[in-house]
């Protein structure tokens, strides 16, 4: 493009409003699904403040109730195979991860 030709604005179009709008196509699906809002109930999705407080609270009811000595001592490896399948898990594991290896 020569210096003295200015480079001409983009415009954006606006898009129309669909008759659809009032649904929601679920991906991978050719079906449409109704929101949350037209169901009467609130859908809350991943991360929601209701999800962490439900998760917090069953957390504090566990830490309270369970014995955690038994469950500490019900999860360790059963032999030493097992615990050799488990090693290399968290080895094939943190080799994916970007944090510590």
């Amino acid at each position: 493009m020569p210096s003295n030709d200015k480079p001409v604005p983009r415009i954006l179009q606006q898009q129309p409003e669909r008759d659809s709008d009032h649904e929601q196509q679920q991906s991978g699906s050719s079906d449409f699904q109704p929101k949350a809002a037209d169901k009467g109930d609130k859908q809350m999705g991943e991360g929601s403040y209701e999800a962490t407080r439900d998760y917090q609270k069953d957390i504090e009811e566990y830490l309270k109730n369970a014995d955690i000595e038994a469950d500490a001592k019900a999860a360790k490896p059963r032999s030493q195979q097992e615990a050799r399948e488990l090693d290399e898990a968290e080895k094939e594991g943190r080799s994916h991860s970007k944090g510590e290896h």
